[in-house]
Parts: structure tokens; C-alpha cells; sequence
């Protein structure tokens, strides 16, 4: 019973189960092999294209008689092959279809069946892997569990044009990642698979060049051996350019350019090459345009979009590509109230998948704009872009927002923008928004986002904590939790705590600021501030929290919780005679704050300071061979004798 649909039958569907559809079961078990078959074939003609008649057949438990009958010995070639058609058809219906199929285990019945030596029953078979194969619901691993396979469907390439065709197109549905793409290329894919590239038929030919794209997509070893290799005495990247010209199919450009693309990307081709800068770059543009479907515009700007990320040059060649700048600005206003769509279901499916166009433009305006200051600034201008980008950081997609803060994140490298467009949007408002409930990698971008929007000349620094009024650093306190702040002080990630000690030094600057902060939240940082000196951390760790230290130090009330802290004084001496010039000075700064003669209270402060021993270290450092560090030590004794 573990081949019917996972969901319960309902008695609806059981009604809708008719006298026919059972009479089909029945047949297959009928003793006479001939009435099987004929059986068989009545079955394929009434499946086609009629998913209600497949359900009601799935649901009876045809699949484990059709699988049995195809693994039997017993049963005629011709038999096999229509019941590996037949289990092809009912693929072709819905997922829950295919993952009824998978339950009853017919991927490793269908690829025992190609070691059959009859081709027609081989093509059947590879016809129904494919289209389980390119199923969502079908796991990749299951092509790669059986190390026999790979090699086999290898030789089997050489067999017809449809064992080509389909064969093809499984590798280029199971290639995801490194460890398949290493997998095929062991086992000479490349070589099997270039001369298709020639082949008559064009669906092998596509089919070649698909596989291709994603054996060399992030792949240096595969692209650098794709550049060398000979079709028919010429070189495979030639053989790509031809691909893309004007009078191929648009499927067939788009695809050429993406495999010029990944070999570009992976450093098998230079980004100056004349077939990237006049062929590859020129057919993504071309892709771009208004005339093309939805889909070809996506893979087309989102492909130019990883081919110029890394280089300046190419993206001021793009940036002047016909009008590339302007045309994405169409990408945001699909469908329009008077589109050309005539076809109802187009529209429909355009309709739910125009959020992919506007994550697709916002990727390419974000590598268009990574460097040159004048592109940023067209981006900038063109028609109600940062009202675009605003709507498109509160948009229910996370792919969508991802590529917004991308973009954002891009035009927000120029000094001109933040201090005019960004200003005048106040885009830190929906960017803090963002980042509330965020997947990480939208944390990633939109913190570094931020943290440009709070350089010194940007007007929107005053959100950030170093030089922040007294109000907006208590803000941040309260907004990020103090509970927050000193769980990020005990992770394990070394970037995140040195971040988190870079913050927590920045909110205690300027000594009014100081004192409020100490007054409110002083034990639990001195206990952070402890723990950190304690433990196992490294130099750059334990710099950074001795200075946060001295700031505390150079609070006018603040300092007393050091100086009523013993412990704390012990480990700022311990660190005063460290064998690490940056912790000594770390902590000199601390005893600097502590004893300076103009503050109230300094007279004490030094007297105890000079019985825990702390004058003789000091005596110590001024012969120090480190200048600064002398220096310092000699300027901490004036303060004795004055």
C-alpha cells in the first residue's frame, strides 16, 4: 500500500474512480500475455493528457503491477517498453503523481531496465527518468546512489539522438554543486558531451549546451578544460559564440552566453576577450529588452548581472549598451494596463511572475553601480528609482528584498548619494524594518548597508553610535536589548564579538554619555568586561576591551566602578606588564584616564593606584625600547609629580 498518494482518500474521489479506470487495472492481471499488452496500450491512449484518469489509475495500484511487469523476465520487449511509456505518462501528470511513483521505488527499475540491449525499451526508460528526473519533487542524490550508473549512462550517449537528448537532460537537472559537477567530469562528460554540439538535431544540440552551463557554473577545473577542447577542429568557446548569434534561437543564445559566462566568471576566458565584450555581453543586453518573454528577461539581466559583477570595465561597457540603464526601468512596470498580451494564460503566469523581473533588475543595477560613481548616479536618476527600491525592501519576497538591499547596498558606496538621494528617502527607515525577523543573508547586506549610510560625511549618521546624541544611543541600547548585546559578547564567532566590543566602545564615548550608560547598565558590562579578560581570547579581543575600559575610565562617575573593582585593577596591571605592546598600551590608557591630576578625586585614585605597585610599572614602560609606549608611561608619572 506504500505506492497510493500520501493525502487519505476521500469517498469524493473514490466515486470519481470509474468502472473504466478499474477494468484498466484488471487487464494488467489477466493470464494471457497478448490481453496484458493490449491492456497496456489501452491504458497508454486513455492517460494521455487526462490527469484525472492517471489519479484514478495511481490510486487503484497500477504502478506496482506496471513496475512488476516491466522487471519480469517472463514478459515480452514490447510489453516492457509500453509499460515503461505508460509510467512515463503518468509522470507527466502532477507532483503528487511523481512522489507516488518514487514510493514505489521506479527510479532503480527504470535504470535496471537500461541494461536491456533493446534500444527502443532503453529510450522508453530514459524518457521516464528524464521526466521524473526534472519532477521539483525528485531528489538529485537518487541519479548518484548507484556508482554503476554514471558510466553507463555515459556509454549509453553513443547510442541514438533520443538517448542523447534525454540523457543529457537528466545530467543537466542532477548537476547541482561541486561534488556532481566532479562526479560527471571524472567520467568524461566532456568529452561525451562536446561533439553533441554538432549533432543534426536541435534538441540534442540544446540539450549538450545546457549541460555544459552547469558543469562549468562556478567550476574552474571544468571551464579551463572547456576552453581547450575541439569540435570538428574548432574550439568549444567559438562553437558557444556561434550559438549566440541573431539568428539562433533565443533559448539557444541565452544558453551560449551563459556557458561564455561561467567560463569568464570561473577565469577560463578574460573579461577583455573580444567574445565576452563584443558577443556575450552585447546578446545579455539584447536579452533585456521589452520585446522578449518575462523569463528570457530574468536569465537574461540576471546572467549580465553575475558576468559584470567583478569588473569595472565591463559594467561601463554595459552601463552604455543600448540604453541598458533606461530599459530596466521596464522591468518595474510589467505587465503594463496596456500590455501586448493577448494570450490569457501568458498574462496569468506573467502576472505571478513579474516580482522575479524586478529582483532580476535590482540584481543588475546593484553590479552595474559596484564601482564607477558616474553609472551610480545615472542609476540614481532614472525614474522614481529610490521610490522603487524603498517599495522593494517591504516586498513579501525574500528574493526580492535580498536584491533591493543588494542594490542598495551598491549605489550606497557613493559619497554624492548619501549625502542627497538617500538623505531625501530616509532609507534607513524601511532598512531597519528589513532587518527585523531577517533570513542571515539579508543580515549580512542590509548591516553593511548600514553601516555606509553611518560613515561621518553621510547626513544619516545619525543613527550610528560613535558621535551619536545621547537619545539615539540609548535608542540602540533599548532596540538591540542589553540581554542581546552581552549574548553577542559570549559568541563564538570571533567577527561577531569584535563587532559587538567595536559597538559597546562607541556607545561609551563622551563622558556625559559615559556616566549614563555606566549609571544604568555598569554591572553587567564590568562582568562582560571581565569575563572577556579572563578568558581565551586573542590579542585584537582583548585590546578592544581594555580601551572599552579606558573609556569607561575617563567617565567622571563612571570610573569608580573600576576603581572600586580590585579585581579589574589587578588584571589592568597584569596587561600594564604583558608581553604584547598592544595590550600594555590597552591598558596604560586605562590608568592614564584614572589619575589624571585636573579631575576631581585624583589624588586618591592615585595613592591607591601607587600602593597596588602601579608607579613602578610605570618607572619600568618609560625604559621601554617601544617609543610610544615610553612615552606614555612618562607622561602617566608627570601626573604624580604634578
Amino acid at each position: 500500500m506504500a505506492c497510493l498518494l500520501e493525502t487519505p482518500i476521500r469517498m469524493s474521489v473514490l466515486s470519481e474512480v470509474t468502472a473504466s479506470s478499474r477494468h484498466y487495472v484488471d487487464r494488467l492481471f489477466d493470464p494471457d500475455p497478448q490481453k496484458v499488452l493490449q491492456g497496456v496500450i489501452d491504458m497508454k491512449n486513455a492517460v494521455i493528457g487526462n490527469n484525472k484518469q492517471k489519479a484514478n489509475l495511481i490510486v487503484l495500484g497500477a504502478v506496482p503491477r506496471l513496475l512488476y511487469l516491466l522487471q519480469q523476465e517472463t514478459s515480452s520487449t514490447e510489453l516492457k517498453t509500453e509499460c515503461a511509456v505508460v509510467l512515463g505518462s503518468l509522470a507527466m501528470g502532477t507532483e503528487n503523481n511523481v512522489k507516488s511513483l518514487l514510493d514505489c521505488h521506479i527510479i532503480p527499475a527504470l535504470l535496471q531496465g537500461l541494461l536491456s540491449p533493446d534500444l527502443k525499451f532503453i529510450e522508453a526508460c530514459l524518457r521516464c527518468l528524464r521526466t521524473i528526473f526534472t519532477s521539483p519533487v525528485t531528489p538529485e542524490e537518487l541519479l548518484y546512489t548507484d556508482a554503476t550508473v554514471i558510466p553507463h549512462l555515459m556509454a549509453l550517449l553513443s547510442r541514438s539522438r533520443y538517448t542523447q537528448e534525454y540523457i543529457c537532460q537528466i545530467f543537466s537537472h542532477c548537476c547541482k554543486g561541486p561534488d556532481h559537477q566532479t562526479i560527471l567530469f571524472n567520467h568524461g562528460a566532456v568529452q561525451n558531451i562536446a561533439h553533441l554540439l554538432t549533432s543534426l538535431s536541435y534538441k540534442v544540440r540544446m540539450q549538450a549546451l545546457k549541460c555544459f552551463s552547469v558543469l562549468a557554473f562556478e567550476n574552474p577545473q571544468v571551464s579551463m578544460t572547456l576552453v581547450n577542447v575541439l569540435v570538428d577542429g574548432e574550439l568549444l568557446p567559438q562553437i558557444f559564440v556561434k550559438m549566440l548569434q541573431r539568428d539562433k534561437p533565443i533559448e539557444m543564445q541565452l544558453t551560449s552566453a551563459k556557458c561564455l559566462t561561467y567560463m569568464c566568471r570561473a577565469g577560463a576566458i578574460r573579461t577583455d576577450d573580444s567574445c565576452i565584450v563584443l558577443k556575450t555581453l552585447p546578446c545579455l543586453v539584447r536579452m533585456c529588452s521589452k520585446e522578449r518573454l518575462l523569463e528570457e528577461r530574468v536569465e537574461g539581466a540576471e546572467t549580465l548581472a553575475y558576468l559584470i559583477e567583478p569588473d569595472v570595465e565591463l559594467q561601463r561597457i554595459a552601463s552604455i549598451t543600448d540604453h541598458l540603464i533606461a530599459m530596466l526601468a521596464d522591468y518595474f512596470k510589467y505587465p503594463s494596463s496596456v500590455s501586448a498580451i493577448t494570450d490569457i494564460k501568458r498574462l496569468d503566469h506573467d502576472l505571478k511572475h513579474a516580482h522575479e523581473l524586478r529582483q532580476a533588475a535590482f540584481k543588475l543595477y546593484a553590479s552595474l553601480g559596484a564601482n564607477d560613481e558616474d553609472i551610480r548616479k545615472k542609476i540614481i536618476e532614472t525614474e522614481n528609482m529610490m521610490d522603487r527600491i524603498v517599495t522593494g525592501l517591504s516586498e513579501s519576497s525574500v528574493k526580492v528584498r535580498l536584491a533591493a538591499v543588494r542594490c542598495l547596498h551598491s549605489l550606497s558606496r557613493s559619497v554624492q548619494q548619501l549625502r542627497t538621494s538617500f538623505q531625501d528617502h530616509a532609507v534607513w527607515k524601511p532598512l531597519m524594518k528589513v532587518l527585523q525577523n531577517a533570513p542571515d543573508e539579508i543580515l549580512v547586506v542590509a548591516s553593511s548597508m548600514l553601516c555606509n549610510l553611518l560613515l561621518e560625511f553621510s547626513p544619516s549618521k545619525e543613527n550610528m553610535a560613535f558621535q551619536a546624541e545621547q537619545k539615539i544611543k540609548a535608542d540602540i541600547l533599548r532596540s538591540l536589548s542589553t540581554e542581546q548585546l552581552f549574548r553577542l559578547l559570549s559568541d563564538s564567532d570571533l567577527n561577531v564579538l569584535m563587532k559587538t566590543l567595536g559597538l559597546l566602545r562607541n556607545l561609551l564615548s563622551t563622558r556625559p554619555h559615559i556616566d549614563k550608560i555606566m549609571s544604568t547598565h555598569g554591572k553587567q558590562i564590568m562582568q562582560a568586561v571581565t569575563l572577556i579578560l579572563e578568558g581565551e581570547h586573542n590579542i585584537e579581543v582583548k585590546e578592544q576591551t581594555l580601551c572599552i575600559l579606558a573609556n569607561i575610565a575617563d567617565g567622571t562617575t563612571a570610573k569608580e566602578l573600576i576603581m572600586t573593582n580590585d579585581d579589574i585593577l589587578q588584571k589592568i596591571k597584569y596587561y600594564m606588564g604583558h608581553s604584547h605592546v598592544k595590550l600594555q598600551l590597552a591598558a596604560m590608557f586605562c590608568i592614564s584616564n584614572l589619575i589624571w591630576n585636573e579631575e576631581e578625586g585624583s589624588q586618591e585614585r592615585q595613592d591607591k593606584l601607587r600602593d597596588m605597585g602601579i608607579v613602578d610599572i610605570l618607572h619600568k614602560l618609560s625604559q621601554s625600547p617601544d617609543t610610544n609606549l615610553c612615552d606614555k608611561a612618562k607622561t602617566a608619572l608627570q601626573q604624580y609629580l604634578a
